[in-house]
């Protein structure tokens, strides 16, 4: 199973042994030079960000898309935690909800899935804040709309002949909307606090507009080969009745199972491209203390397994 290459914290550690520092720091203007060209709701996030070096140096000189759905995924929880509210994809903001806090732990809902690298990240007590919090649960659920949106366009900007590695850009977005949906499951079944809390309009509303962008940037995804290797699971959990019932009681309107992704794509996206992932790979743990975004994601992007 080829496993998450998704981000590396300082740009000489990601660049590869052999390739000059100088490279890794020119690697870097090329790198926001295509992130505006071709993928303009995550520049706006890097014009946003008022520390630009934080966005800078999640760049990875020796992927792809140089790292850039990373970034901006860090970026969105660094300017969330600044401005307390959530930047929405496509412009404007959300003031974050913090009556949600007092709602029942998202841990709850992890005996629901089975146990893998996103249940233990965000949903096991201990790791993450969204596991004991469900507004930073809507903190991931924003993250990786930004993240996967990202993605999915810088993908569909490339070349035929551009080579480079593909990687599980679509798991994150997926996992966070199951969680999400069995969240409301669990609320409307057992938790009637919670579930006339998750109907307030402020509540409501937020809930609404961070799903229904999730929604879309997922359904755009659809179709794109070696774009996730855990998101079907997670999406026909999401697409189960109990968790679309529920959800539908919360936006006000049927929510869309993303069908389109269950559907069987080739196995390369292109002749002779490289799988990524195909080796247990990394990343370096950001420092918590010198950096915000941290303080809501809880975690470095990838698998935890890996990086012990």
């Amino acid at each position: 199973m080829r496993l998450l290459l998704r981000s590396t914290f300082l740009v000489g550690l990601a660049c590869t042994a052999g390739v000059s520092s100088a490279a890794a720091t020119d690697c870097r203007p090329a790198a926001i030079e295509r992130l505006q060209a071709s993928a303009p709701e995550g520049f706006a996030i890097y014009q946003r960000i008022k520390d630009k070096k934080f966005f800078l140096n999640w760049i990875s000189c020796d992927e792809a898309q140089f790292g850039l759905p990373t970034a901006v995924h860090e970026s969105v929880h660094y300017i969330t935690a600044e401005i307390d509210a959530f930047p929405l994809l496509g412009g404007g903001q959300l003031k974050r909800p913090h009556e949600v806090s007092a709602f029942f732990a998202p841990s709850l809902t992890a005996e629901r899935f089975k146990n893998n690298d996103f249940v233990t990240s965000y949903l096991r007590p201990g790791a993450a804040s969204s596991s004991s919090d469900f507004l930073y649960l809507l903190d991931e659920l924003n993250a990786y709309t930004h993240d996967l949106n990202t993605a999915v366009v810088l993908s569909r900007s490339r070349s035929p002949v551009e080579g480079g590695d593909e990687v599980d850009h679509r798991d994150g977005l997926a996992a966070l909307m199951a969680f999400v949906a069995l969240y409301a499951e669990r609320a409307a079944d057992s938790e009637p606090a919670t579930w006339d809390g998750l109907r307030e309009p402020h509540v409501a509303k937020t809930v609404a507009e961070l799903w229904g962008r999730a929604e879309k940037v997922m359904a755009s995804s659809c179709g794109i080969p070696n774009f996730g290797t855990r998101d079907q699971v997670f999406i026909r959990q999401l697409c189960q009745r109990g968790p679309q019932a529920a959800l539908h009681r919360i936006i006000h309107r049927a929510p869309v199972c993303p069908a389109a992704c269950l559907k069987p794509t080739p196995v390369a996206a292109r002749e002779g491209r490289l799988l990524a992932g195909a080796t247990p790979t990394g990343s370096v743990q950001p420092n918590s203390a010198a950096n915000p975004a941290s303080w809501s994601r809880g975690i470095s992007r990838g698998p935890w397994s890996e990086r012990q």
